[in-house]
């Protein structure tokens, strides 16, 4: 595959250093052009024109160069999985270089061709990435200009730069392009000085709206996905399947599925699998495979798990603390103290995880859908025992991730298949089952909060204890004098993995809180919008805040019975968010339709407004899922939600007809996250909405029909 057909994707962790790059090997996997090189520590550039040798060059993890015929590669280990980061970070690059967007080539997360780096989560790139590629584009900029002065014998302070070209300022017919500039030459080179970014009004690219640049490809089918790969020979590999985690192995029979024409049966320890050319008689000959397994002893189900994890999380830690608490009980007029329950939730994305792999000469090939390729490529090193030089992770589209393809099994093990197969290409595709079975869920967890209002509106104690959500999300933006935040945890509370979800563990907590403010609000009789509104001491929580209600046209006249609306706010990656949903909730059997939702962010600058209003619409649509339906049936190690009939997705008959984004004017601030701040609103935006609706306040997400119907019935 082409580098330039390799499709990308993106992973960050600002904390990891650059990795240092042998040059040699740099320089023979790119070809001619200008090539301006940057790192995340700093902006370390390559100055002037003298030879480097090996111990001269610089630590980086990402690089631009300008192609001979004009056109720009940026490199990067990050890589794209339906942000729409692959054409935000080309606006910025092509603001500061003078060029169109759509001359710009985004190669990201191929482990061969691109820079180090360490993942893609948090919704760190634009608040990360952008800024370092703005930069490492207006240095490019500079390095043109001085290279056109040459040609052209003029000082570059009267060159100016447009759509690819450098040109007198006083003589427009007097120009040189970009292509002409760097046509037969391989120039790694930076200028001294810094040179001096674009101010918002000089933009030309970013804060406007731009397509996707995959979205022909994705509409028309043409987009490739790891389980797309077809190589000559290609075999279809299915495992065998403990019942439960923890389970062990007693006996295994595999005769029957021996008989089967055309299929491979391998082993290695507990470690069975099936090999064909068709997916379907590889899994057939699975099935046939007889195994006895020895299940674990049930330590708790989807019901008794939160008395568990109380009993099991015992680990402390005070993580936000402010006056005192006692003083904060005294003050207040009206005490409140209620527990908070969010079960366990699965990624179940589109695309369940998969891997194609070729193992030759020494050498691993691996197309794996992963939010990781390099931690990948370092864990397939060490799994098959290689230098990780080996191992090359080749990025494709992603079908969706969430956090969830942060975690690589699947490639790990299509990596054990391809080297006991040497020679013979190897994919592996999880069926649904599998996916569920061994998704790092979103943590099922507790929350206890204890919190004081005076009759006048004043919050004056908050004591919020976090039992295995983490404490992300939970920094006040509310003016409270005397509060406490706990964190509890332990190493063995959960009978599977869990990890990542989309902002994790933030989901629970702002539903908890957001839920909790609205309680006091309604038991002092004040409008929950102005309740928060008098409370906040954050002046983006109130613009996020005021942008959303004007949008939604709040009032604080209440709408009829069975109509009710709920607000939630919450911060994540930078960004402040408000959700603010409408819902109907039938009374006799608590069924709820969302009608509609919007969406009010201050995140700074705004790169691409519709990729922004497209990431906000994701948010609601899937936030919806963990708040009204989706939750994981099991019965300690044996996971019961096994497909979308037993684990229930949003439908187009259930997402709101209307959802609206309206972001706060900050272009002239630094850009913050977008892909995760809206989905943490809505399940304390939806439970409040429930309550003004029908006057059922329901603790637990996610907010069912049968809850509904269990406290109006009490």
């Amino acid at each position: 595959m082409k580098p330039d057909k390799i499709n990308q994707l993106y992973f960050h962790d600002v904390k990891t250093p650059p990795v240092q790059i042998d040059r040699r090997e740099f320089l023979k996997n790119i070809g001619g052009g200008i090539i301006i090189i940057f790192s995340f520590s700093q902006l370390s550039f390559i100055s002037g024109n003298k030879a480097l040798n090996e111990n001269e060059f610089p630590e980086f993890n990402a690089y631009l160069r300008v192609k001979e015929d004009g056109r720009v590669e940026c490199f990067s280990g990050k890589i794209e999985m339906g942000q729409g980061i692959n054409r935000s970070l080309a606006q910025v690059l092509a603001d500061e270089l003078e060029i169109s967007p759509d001359m710009v080539d985004m190669i990201m997360g191929d482990t061969e061709l691109c820079p180090y780096d360490a993942g893609t989560w948090g919704s760190m790139t634009t608040r990360f990435h952008d800024p370092l590629i703005r930069a490492a584009a207006a240095e490019a900029r500079e390095v043109l200009k001085k290279l056109a002065s040459e040609k052209l014998g003029v000082p570059v302070e009267q060159l100016k730069t447009e759509n690819g070209v450098i040109f007198i300022a006083s003589d427009r017919d007097k120009k040189i392009t970009y292509s002409e500039l760097s046509k037969g030459k391989k120039i790694i080179q930076s200028v001294s000085e810094k040179p001096v970014l674009k101010k918002p009004g000089e933009f030309k690219f970013t804060g406007k709206s731009h397509l996707r640049s995959d979205s022909v490809e994705k509409v028309t089918g043409k987009a490739l996905y790891a389980a797309d790969i077809r190589l000559p020979g290609l075999l279809n590999a299915k495992i065998v399947r403990p019942p439960a985690h923890g389970s062990k192995l007693v006996s295994v029979d595999t005769s029957a599925a021996e008989t089967i024409s055309g299929v491979q049966i391998k082993r290695e320890d507990d470690f069975i699998f099936a090999l064909h050319s068709s997916p379907e008689i590889a899994e057939q000959a699975v099935k046939a495979i007889q195994c006895k397994w020895e299940k674990p002893v049930s330590k708790a189900d989807n019901e008794t798990i939160f008395a568990h994890i109380l009993k099991t999380a015992a680990n402390s830690r005070e993580r936000y603390k402010g006056g005192n608490l006692e003083t904060g009980k005294k003050e207040s007029e009206f005490l409140f103290e209620h527990e908070y329950h969010d079960g366990y939730k699965a990624h179940a994305p589109i695309e369940p995880h998969a891997a194609t792999a070729i193992y030759e000469n020494g050498k691993i090939t691996v197309w794996a859908s992963s939010q990781t390729p390099f931690g990948t490529r370092q864990e397939v090193a060490d799994t098959l025992k290689i230098p990780k030089e080996k191992v090359h992770l080749k990025q494709i589209y992603l079908g969706g991730g969430f956090g969830g393809k942060i975690y690589n099994r699947q490639a790990l093990e299509v990596a054990r298949i391809a080297k006991m197969m040497e020679g013979t290409p190897v994919q592996l595709m999880w069926g649904r089952k599998e996916e569920f079975m061994y998704d790092m869920f979103r943590p099922a967890a507790v929350i206890k909060i204890k919190s004081g209002v005076t009759k006048a509106g004043n919050i004056k104690y908050w004591d919020f204890d976090i039992f295995c959500a983490g404490d992300r999300g939970t920094e006040l933006f509310y003016g409270i004098p005397n509060h406490r935040t706990t964190t509890f945890d332990g190493p063995e509370v959960h009978p599977f993995g869990t990890g990542a979800w989309r902002a994790p563990g933030n989901n629970t907590n702002t539903f908890a809180r957001e839920v909790q403010i609205d309680i006091m609000a309604h038991k002092i009789g004040m409008d929950p919008l102005q309740f928060r509104l008098k409370n906040m001491n954050n002046q983006r929580a109130i613009n996020s805040l005021k942008i959303a209600a004007e949008k939604f046209g709040w009032t604080a006249t209440k709408p009829p019975k069975g109509t009710g609306r709920g607000i939630a706010v919450g911060t994540d990656a930078g960004t402040l968010a408000t959700v603010i949903v409408e819902v109907t909730v039938d009374s006799k059997s608590g069924a709820v339709k969302v009608n509609r939702a919007v969406v009010g962010q201050d995140m700074g600058q705004v790169i691409n407004p519709e990729g922004t209003a497209i990431q906000a619409e994701g948010c609601v649509n899937m936030g919806l899922g963990y708040a009204l339906t989706e939750d994981i049936v099991f019965d300690w190690g044996e996971v019961k939600s096994s497909n979308f009939g037993n684990y229930q997705l949003p439908l187009f008959s259930t997402i709101p007809e209307v959802i609206e984004s309206v972001t706060v004017d900050a272009m002239d601030q630094p850009p913050q996250g977008g892909g995760e701040p809206a989905i943490i609103c809505i399940g304390g935006a939806v439970a409040n909405a429930v309550f003004e609706a029908c006057g059922a306040r329901v603790f637990r997400l996610p907010v069912t029909p049968e809850r509904i119907l269990e406290v109006l019935n009490k």
